[in-house]
């Protein structure tokens, strides 16, 4: 996706209502490929570590008479792994053209990937750290996830008047695919299969193979209408209409012992669960300079309805639907102290609505409330000729977040339930300076105060004769999990020839809680980690460009895991707690060959 991208921004906090996505707690902002006026071809192939391959071809056709262009790339990636057998095959396209009128463009992007990966979704233990950091539990031939989408888009912007423009998207986009697991000793009841009797013994239990599927349909319409009657003041109307129809469905391929295909198909489908979404927004935006101040105001109002499979109020199944209406206001001021310096402040309200599982995991009487988010952001930037600074406060407070307590479904998976207060506290810099003309340093770091008011653990206790078979811990003024305090990057780079540099980059990650409980035996801890990155880059005759990368990552093979989990383990009153880890690799490398026509 990236080889087709002209550029990607990811905002941490609630975002402006760019196409009336409700934003909430970050963005990502993708542009895809942009107007190129000649034509251009360019091949990039990378090798690396793990039998890593990466293979890209872009070509496009520049503007032809003025009014066309057509872009084009074919990619593949293709890994062993790290860990043993966690392999990946991706293979994916794009497609662009595009027609330049007077006052009009016309573009169709058409783009897709597929994927095969070996599940490594376990992770190991704490005693494998030391002994097996690439161990994988699953041995089976084919446990493996496969997924396939398909994204077709049209975007039209018209200059209705010297001070209207108009703009209108159309999307639809098409994602199929399962995951296919071995599971041993299963019982039949779970999987809709009777009992079998064999020689006079009744079996209940067998193994078996089965595939979970996702068949998924999402398509809308994003519009906008950009007014700017004085050169001081710009006002933009817009909004959406998306609809999500998702069917959920799973299989079994393959059993030991099993009677369900008297039919002849190999496949017995045990649970059918569709799913359907609409959500439509509209907001206005304006933007008003008013001498050194710019003021923005953002105001959106967002509706969404859910249809699903669920539990009524009795838990019974059946089909269920759900309401909900957010209004979504944001403000900010920026004061421009001289054509180098400003500083600016803002606050926004953004609202989330639960997902799909966390309505199917409860019933119509124990919904989860959508989460609420007040932002409030303050900073100030300098921009000199070889020095570039920035500082950051925000200061995010939640309502009803939604996180993991520990509470069990009807199925036993977890759910997530919401917590009244929590907030995320903090400070964030970035910076680069040129030193001399050849050397440059750029950083960043985030300090942050990350808490839960109030959090109830709740564990299940799985010896059916226990006597409290529910115990629930309450905890005050927890760490949200998953947030370290403090993240920081450093990038150093030297221009040692002529067209040729080397970079040593860092990056360090706190601590970080595994659960909502602040323990410290169930903590990621803290890494950093160096790479360094080699690049040249010359022409030929009749070649633009032939770059070299080499790139060594985490040179000094630092032992770190960046993600993990807990579990809580209760029998008979015995409480047990353990940890899983997700290791990341060691010292490896990618060498990387472009070349541009």
């Amino acid at each position: 996706m990236a080889s087709s991208v002209d550029n990607i921004q990811i905002q941490r906090g609630v975002g402006t209502s760019t196409n009336g996505a409700g934003a909430f707690g970050a963005s990502l902002n993708i542009q895809t490929t942009t107007r190129r006026d000649s034509a251009y071809a360019e091949v990039n192939s990378t090798y690396g570590s793990y039998e890593t391959w990466k293979n890209t071809v872009n070509v496009g056709s520049g503007l032809i008479n003025n009014k066309f262009s057509f872009d084009g790339r074919l990619s593949r990636i293709k890994s062993d792994g790290y860990v043993d057998r966690a392999s990946s095959n991706l293979k994916s396209f794009f497609v662009s053209g595009a027609y330049y009128g007077k006052k009009e463009i016309l573009r169709a992007n058409v783009f897709s990937g597929t994927e095969k990966t070996y599940q490594a979704w376990n992770g190991i233990s704490e005693a494998q750290l030391v002994t097996d950091r690439r161990h994988n539990d699953f041995t089976y031939d084919n446990q493996t996830d496969n997924y396939q989408q398909d994204h077709y888009q049209l975007f039209y912007t018209r200059n209705l008047s010297n001070q209207l423009v108009a703009n209108a998207a159309l999307h639809y986009t098409y994602g199929r695919g399962f995951y296919e697991e071995y599971k041993e000793d299963r019982t039949l009841a779970d999987y809709k299969i009777a009992p079998i009797v064999i020689g006079g013994t009744t079996i209940t239990e067998s193994d078996l193979v089965r595939r979970l599927w996702l068949d998924n349909d999402f398509y809308g319409v994003t519009y906008s209408l950009n007014y700017t009657p004085k050169s001081n003041l710009n006002f933009i109307l817009g909004g959406a209409y998306n609809e999500y129809d998702g069917k959920h469905f799973d299989e079994v391929i393959w059993a030991k012992y099993a009677n369900y295909d008297a039919s002849g198909s190999m496949r017995h489908r045990y649970n059918d669960n569709d799913a359907f979404k609409t959500d439509f927004n509209i907001f206005g935006r304006a933007n008003y300079q008013l001498d050194k101040f710019n003021i923005f105001a953002d105001l959106q109002y967002r509706h969404v309805y859910y249809s699903y499979f669920g539990k009524d109020a009795l838990g019974n199944p059946a089909q269920q639907n759900a309401t909900l209406d957010f209004f979504n206001p944001k403000a900010g001021l920026t004061y421009n102290i001289n054509e180098k310096n400003n500083v600016y402040a803002s606050v926004a309200v953004g609202n989330k609505e639960p997902n799909r599982r966390d309505f199917t995991d409860s019933n119509i009487n124990s919904r989860p409330k959508s989460e609420n988010l007040t932002d409030v952001e303050a900073g100030y930037r300098t921009q000199l000729d070889n020095f570039s600074f920035g500082v950051n406060g925000y200061a995010m407070f939640y309502k009803d977040q939604l996180i993991n307590t520990g509470k069990l479904n009807d199925v036993g998976g977890q759910t997530r339930q919401n917590v009244p207060d929590s907030y995320r506290l903090g400070i964030e810099f970035d910076g680069r300076w040129q030193i001399v003309k050849d050397l440059y340093w750029a950083a960043t770091a985030t300090f942050s105060r990350n808490k839960i008011k109030e959090f109830n653990e709740y564990i299940y206790d799985e010896d059916p004769a226990a006597l409290n078979p529910t115990v629930v811990n309450t905890y005050k003024n927890t760490n949200i999990s998953f947030s370290p305090s403090l993240i920081a990057s450093s990038e150093i780079g030297y221009n040692i020839i002529k067209n040729g540099q080397i970079a040593f980059i860092s990056k360090y990650v706190g601590k970080q809680n595994l659960d909502n409980t602040s323990a410290n035996s169930r903590t990621l801890s803290s890494f950093f980690v160096n790479d360094i990155r080699l690049s040249y880059n010359t022409v030929f005759a009749g070649i633009k460009n032939v770059g070299l990368t080499f790139l060594v990552n985490n040179v000094f093979s630092t032992l770190y895991e960046n993600n993990g989990g807990s579990y809580s383990y209760l029998y008979g009153g015995v409480l047990d707690r353990g940890n899983y880890y997700y290791p990341q690799a060691t010292r490896n490398f990618l060498l990387s060959l472009n070349v541009k026509f």
